[in-house]
């Protein structure tokens, strides 16, 4: 059975592909080494952490003997929730499809190392009735520690040429809630002046995946913020989101959240004893 949370100190186990389902995190503490990933050769040194989404399709994996790691795993689609809607992730996630090594200060580095560790000593608690809650707490803890490094890193790297500046300002277009009510491809493709086989195929090709993805991921936090508000009607929050029927609405939250509209409403009520 596939493990939700990782921890582990070997550098030659970041590919396995039992974490074919897993975003690895991995910290070089000492030494260097290089994998290959996208297609590109990457070369990792002391206080780099490397991001993968898909770490299974990293290959190449070579490492100095005095290298050392350490790396925390977990579940994609339960890190993916927890980000909150104002994330830098989902924006970061383009530059980090494109190079994952992030440069990091001593400082950081130990930063991280301590949320690796506190995420080590809690995993085997899965006797705990809020087992899932803790470990999303940590794991988010770890993500605004990795947003500060990667912010800084991006904040140095210009987009000049077309392609980039597609990238970035789709996202741009993204972080100002324009998805609440703007959810097809051709709206974006339209505001950026491109075809929408042109702008499908850059976004796939620069972030590894699709438009309507980077959608979702900005919609659906935007979804679960106006459902927790218990003072709006179901019909309301279609409209607001200018969703074309209830039925669709529906069917949208259904396969976004697992759950139909009702069903989250009423997961959101406390359980009697």
């Amino acid at each position: 059975m596939k493990q939700d949370f990782l921890y582990s100190t070997q550098f030659h186990e970041m590919n396995d592909s039992s974490l074919s389902h897993c975003c690895m995190h991995m910290l070089c503490t000492q030494g260097e080494g290089s994998f290959v990933y996208n297609g590109r050769c990457f070369h990792v040194m002391k206080n780099d952490l490397v991001v993968l989404t898909h770490p299974h399709h990293a290959m190449n994996l070579a490492a100095h003997p005095e290298m050392r790691v350490e790396w925390f795993a977990g579940n994609y689609k339960f890190m993916q929730n927890q980000l909150p809607s104002n994330n830098y992730s989902i924006g970061g996630s383009i530059t980090l499809n494109s190079n994952p090594v992030i440069p990091l200060t001593q400082a950081e580095a130990e930063r991280i190392s301590q949320d690796f560790h506190r995420l080590r000593d809690r995993i085997p608690d899965t006797h705990l009735q809020f087992y899932r809650e803790m470990m999303a707490s940590l794991c988010l803890t770890l993500m605004y520690d990795i947003f500060e490094a990667h912010a800084r890193r991006d904040a140095t790297e210009s987009h000049t040429h077309l392609t980039g500046y597609i990238v970035k300002a789709f996202m741009q277009l993204l972080s100002t809630g324009i998805c609440r009510t703007e959810r097809s491809v051709n709206y974006y493709a339209d505001r950026l002046n491109v075809s929408p086989k042109y702008f499908s195929a850059t976004i796939k090709r620069v972030t590894g995946v699709s438009v309507t993805t980077h959608i979702d991921r900005h919609v659906i936090p935007i979804l679960k913020e106006l459902l927790d508000d218990q003072q709006l009607s179901l019909t309301q929050i279609a409209d607001y989101m200018n969703f074309t029927s209830t039925s669709y609405f529906t069917r949208y939250c259904s396969k976004h959240l697992g759950v139909t509209p009702s069903e989250y409403r009423r997961s959101l009520q406390p359980k009697l004893a």
